[in-house]
């Protein structure tokens, strides 16, 4: 199939689809036994830094599901450690740095990220297009709020109270620390284009906790730059939060083609808050997949049925797949869609 074609590209840019395309955040993962077995033991960063192992992780869920479009396996903080910065994915905790960033000092560690600190990036990716022949990639990276979040913090907070400490206390040294998270960020997906990923996500995970007005101030102008410095290559932008339900119509104004929306508003009254121009991509609950399988075909068919407000779907859940999740339901749920 010829990529200009693929219904996921097609949904992105709102242009008329057979069906909505489906894909799913972190279809790629722990809810895979195949992902266990070839993890077994190998560090989440020495899996992303590895080019063969990065093929086999994405190309999985490809392979299981039929979904319409891949993933590129990676972490959002691998960027961070590309440039230098000393960090860890701790088991069960999550992305740890060994000295947090809460100074300008702290700014040194930042640099610009060249093509060659990330090599292997560039080399699955171009060997992951070969693979996947008709089926579109999509490179991801996480936004510069979120990655400012673990930077400034240590690691996962709850109330990112350090965070919002910097913001709204030394915000000169907040929009410095914004602008070198924006420019590594930008250069960071261009990469990814560059080796040929078909379309981006850019990934706030945490900027459900910054109020709108906030988010205009801090944050808009930052994730600007970033959509804007993709507009040349011709991608679909994807742009997803959690918590985001006050912020969508921001989200879309960030630049994005594509807003994602969690599973807390539905998909017809999100298409009102993003307005007109923008696809939506959403967003059946994970949970929602632990339930027998006629709770979960009705409560896709709602989504189906309230995406059906927006100028383009993508089918998708409204977080990332949760590791207990039978592999067999996401399987029924990728045809469930496609027949619909």
């Amino acid at each position: 199939m010829n990529l200009a074609e693929s219904t996921f590209l097609r949904a992105c840019r709102r242009q008329p689809v057979p069906h909505p395309p489906v894909w799913f955040m972190r279809q790629a993962g722990r809810s895979l036994p195949e992902y266990l077995k070839v993890r077994e033991g190998v560090p989440m960063l020495t899996a992303c830094e590895t080019p063969d192992l990065a093929v086999e992780i994405t190309l999985q869920p490809v392979r299981r599901y039929g979904v319409d479009a891949a993933i590129f396996f990676s972490d959002i903080v691998v960027p961070l450690k590309a440039i230098g910065v000393d960090l860890d994915i701790k088991p069960g905790v999550g992305p740890v740095v060994a000295q947090p960033v809460r100074d300008a000092a702290g700014l040194d560690a930042l640099r610009p990220i060249e093509p060659d600190d990330v090599s292997y990036v560039t080399e699955a990716i171009r060997a992951l297009v070969g693979e996947l022949v008709g089926t579109p990639l999509i490179g991801f990276a996480g936004a510069p709020f979120t990655l400012g979040s673990y930077l400034i913090e240590g690691g996962p907070s709850r109330h990112h109270d350090r965070t919002k400490a910097m913001m709204y206390g030394e915000p000169r040294l907040w929009h410095d620390l914004m602008d070198r998270l924006a420019g590594i960020v930008l250069e960071h997906l261009r990469i990814q284009v560059r080796a040929g990923a078909s379309a981006i996500q850019l990934f706030d995970s945490w900027i459900g906790a910054v109020a709108p007005d906030d988010y205009r101030e801090f944050v808009l102008p930052h994730t600007r730059r970033i959509f804007d410095g993709l507009a040349d290559l011709g991608v679909p932008r994807i742009h997803f939060g959690v918590g985001t339900g006050e912020l969508l119509g921001l989200l879309g104004e960030a630049g994005a083609d594509v807003v994602g929306v969690d599973w807390r508003v539905p998909l017809d009254e999100a298409a009102r808050r993003v307005g007109p121009g923008k696809a939506l991509q959403g967003n059946l609950d994970p949970a929602v997949l632990m339930a027998p399988w006629e709770v979960v075909e009705r409560k896709a068919r709602e989504v189906l049925r309230r995406g059906e407000a927006a100028e383009g779907h993508v089918f998708n859940l409204g977080h990332g797949v949760l590791p207990g999740t039978d592999p067999d339901q996401l399987k029924r749920l990728t045809d469930l869609v496609h027949e619909a």
